[in-house]
Formats: C-alpha cells, structure tokens, sequence
C-alpha cells in the first residue's frame, strides 16, 4: 500500500532479449494493477542496452503481449538506448562529486582479486585498489587501457529497505563491490541505467522478480548518493512448474503471444495470472475490474507459485462459457478460416452460443464450428450401414416429410417435432437422434440434435435427408 501524497509511480521493465513470458507477463500485471488501484500511473520502459541480445522482434513481442492482455501503459514506451546522453550526464557529475571514480583494473586483475579473497575465506569482490581515500596514493594510470566508473559504495553500515512483499530486508555495506557503472567505451551498466531512469521517471514502487533482491541495495546506494529518495521495492517470487521445477519452455513457458495462438482469451489470462501470487480471499474468478479494485500488495504471496495448465483451461473454460456468443464469433472465424472452413457460411453467433458451454479454448470452438462451415462429408459407409438401417431409414423418411410442413424452423419447433416422433413409434432417443445426426452431419456424435438442425436450416437439413432416401432408392433397397 502506499501512505504517499505524491500520485503513485510504477513501472514494468522488460529486456528485449526475448518473448514477453509468463514471469514477466504477472511483473507487468501487478504493476499495472497497483498503479490503477491507487489511480496512479503504469509506465513501460524498454531495458535495451544488451545491444548483442535485444532485436527489434522482441520489443515488438512485448508491446503485442501487452497490447493482447489490455495493459497500456500510460507513459511509454521509453527506451534506454534513446537515453545514453543524460546517462553520461549523471556519470559525469558523479566523478566530480567524488561519489564515483575511474577504475583501471583490468578483468584479470579484479578475478585474481576475488581469488585471494575466496582463498582467505572472504567474500569474493573488488579490493578497491582505485578507490580514492584521503592520503591513500593510487597506483600508476596504466597508458595501455581504459578504466571503468566504479560506484563508491558506503562501507559503513547497512542498506535496508522494507519490501513490498518479503517485509524487513538489510545488505551490510561492506559486503557489497564498488559497482562499476560505466564500462571501459563509457557505456553505463544495467544498474545505473535502471537507478537514473527510476529517479528521472519519479518511479515510487517496483514490483519485480526476487533475482532482483541482491541488485536492490546496490541501487538504492546510488540513488542516495545522487540525492534522490528511493522508490519502494517489492520482489515477487518466481512461477514454478507443475513438477516444482523452474519453470521452462517444456511447462508452457512461452510467448504470451502463443497462448493467443492456442486459443485463451486475455481476461482469463489475466484472471490466471493475478491467481499466481496473488489472492482476494478465496475469489478464482473474477473481473479485470475487481482485480483492480481489490488489489492490495499484502496479499501478494511470499512463496512461489505453480503453473497449473489444467487450472488455466478451467479459468479459461469459464471465461468462454461467459462470453457474448457475437463476441466469440469475431474471435473464432479467422481461426475456421484457417481450418478450410467458411464463417459466412451459417448463423456463427448461433453456433457460439451452441459450442461454447463445452469448449475450454476458442481453438476448439474453431474445430467443433467446422461441422457448419466446412464441406459435407457423408458418413463413412461403415458407420452408414451400422446405424442407417432399414427402421432408421423409414424413421428418418418420416421424420423429413414432418419437418417439411414445421411452421417454425427453430430450435423448440424441432425439438417438439422430435418428442412427437419418439411418441408415434415408440422408440427412445439415440433410435432417431443419431440417425439423425449421421444422415445430415456425417457424424455420429455432436451437440443437441435439435440445435444442430436449427442452424443448419430447413433447406440443408431435408436436402441431405433427400439425397439419403434417393441413395436408397439407386441402391435398390427402396
């Protein structure tokens, strides 16, 4: 929660060296829903200074990610490359301030550095051969190489801070390197790039992944040698599989973007994700809306969570089940389309609201549609000679010569008709719904029979009873 006046500031930082996954998909929904809880602002930056890792397909990856799950941010997206000058800015004024200091140590000498500390059973770090003290004399400047900017780190004392969601946490200054923060071309590093941006984009809380914990001292340090408050941190523990391993590819740990592939609608992926180390009492399901008017970081989880793919389909399931039927149909026939199928070719709505009750992903709303949008198949000629006997010939013949004269070609109609028939030759169901089914879908199985019938209309269903009776007749049989 947050006891500030000043409008609450939050940020989701993504490195575009990849997808926008699940970890990070939850990072930027708790951000965004604690930002709009406190009417405050969700800010998007993009962390691209890893110029061999990130590539213009995974920023946009992320920005389709967040533009699927509805998180528009309010400000952004900022990109730290675009940055570099007031980086350098910042640095310079360190150097001058004495609150950072040009290191000239080369990569082997800080390992060999580490190596005697690790021997005398020291923390391995930097011995800060560089570091300026008052009547200390630095070695010779090396005319060969390049020095880094270290970071002077307070020795004294600790740095704590009281997190978000893992409560009291403290680093004891003297266990922690003077971080370099500009590498020997004068690029800054991750950590100084994240402080000045936090600082100059007036961030207040961030919430992030606990591998972040042991930057976070690191960082409010440099944030108070530069004068600056420090925002509040909250680390969130990681997403593990369904087997408590780390979650991986193998889990389902993709591209947000390939759940949109598989089928799942953003608000149950968001309903899913908030479930993921978060809770509002005993609440599964719940809106975009309440999630936003519940959430609260004191109910972020302390341990981790696990993926459940199961959990997912039934979230997802509900979420279907729920949807207006000319909402699905949008959403469903580019998926036909890309089956073979027609869209156009029925009541699509109609086929929505008959599917959707059973169906746990829009794929397979897309595959159950194609018995309306696809070619007939007549039944297979085993299936045909099994079921299409001589009494369900004679029933189905009747059953068309009634439904010729039906008033309403609707789904009670229909149904009427089929009680009556059920009455007139005292027979069960399955004797006249799955000939039925067979003769006009070339299926056995399917959704309710009257239903099936409406939507395929008078016109196709007594077309296809027809060309029954009449293949009965070439065939001899009549």
């Amino acid at each position: 929660m947050t006891t500030s006046t000043t409008t609450p500031r939050t940020r989701f930082a993504p490195s575009p060296t990849g997808y926008l996954h699940l970890g990070g998909a939850r990072t930027a929904l708790f951000c965004w829903a604690f930002a709009r809880h406190h009417h405050g602002v969700f800010v998007l930056r993009i962390e691209d200074t890893d110029l061999e890792r990130s590539t213009p397909e995974a920023v946009q990856a992320i920005l389709d990610g967040m533009r699927w799950l509805g998180m528009q941010p309010d400000e952004g997206p900022y990109y730290q490359m675009q940055r570099m000058d007031r980086y350098r800015e910042v640095i310079r004024k360190m150097l001058a301030d004495g609150t950072a200091y040009h290191c000239y140590s080369s990569p082997e000498e800080v390992e060999a550095m580490r190596e005697r500390a690790r021997a005398a059973g020291l923390k391995p770090r930097y011995d800060g051969t560089w570091r300026p003290e008052a009547g200390k004399v630095l070695p010779p400047i090396p005319a060969d190489r390049k020095p880094v900017v270290r970071f002077r780190n307070p020795q004294d004392g600790v740095t704590a801070w009281n997190d978000l969601v893992k409560g009291p946490i403290s680093f004891d200054n003297a266990e922690l390197d003077d971080l370099i923060i500009a590498r020997p071309d004068g690029t800054p590093t991750y950590n100084f790039c994240v402080v000045v941006d936090d600082w100059d984009m007036r961030i207040t809380h961030v919430l992030r992944g606990d591998d972040h914990v042991n930057n976070t001292p690191r960082q409010i340090n440099i944030l108070r040698a530069l004068g600056a408050e420090p925002p509040q941190y909250g680390h969130l523990p990681m997403i593990l599989g369904p087997d408590g391993e780390k979650l991986s590819k193998r889990h389902g740990a993709v591209s947000v973007m390939e759940y949109d592939k598989d089928g799942y609608l953003p608000d149950a992926m968001i309903n899913y994700l908030a479930r993921l180390g978060w809770s509002h009492g005993n609440d599964e399901l719940f809106s975009r809306e309440q999630l936003v008017e519940w959430f609260d970081v004191r109910s972020l989880s302390k341990s981790a969570s696990q993926w459940d793919p199961k959990k997912l389909n039934w979230v997802n399931a509900h979420y279907i089940k729920n949807s207006d039927g000319a909402d699905l149909a949008g959403r469903v026939a580019p998926r036909i389309a890309e089956r073979g199928g027609d869209p156009d070719a029925v009541d699509l709505v109609a086929v929505m609201d008959l599917l959707k009750d059973r169906a746990e992903t829009l794929n397979q709303l897309a595959d159950g549609a194609l018995l309306f949008c696809a070619d007939y198949t007549p039944a297979p000629p085993d299936l045909a000679a099994e079921l299409l006997n001589d009494d369900a010939r004679a029933l189905l013949a009747d059953f068309a010569a009634q439904a010729r004269e039906l008033p309403n070609w609707d789904t009670a109609s229909l149904g009427a008709l089929i009680k009556d028939m059920l009455a007139k030759h005292q027979v069960k169901m399955p004797k006249l719904a799955i000939p039925l089914r067979v003769a006009v879908t070339g299926q056995k199985q399917t959704p309710a029979i009257d239903a099936v019938l409406a939507i395929f209309g008078r016109d196709v269903v007594l077309q296809r009873l027809a060309a029954l009776s009449q293949a009965q007749r070439d065939s001899g049989l009549a």
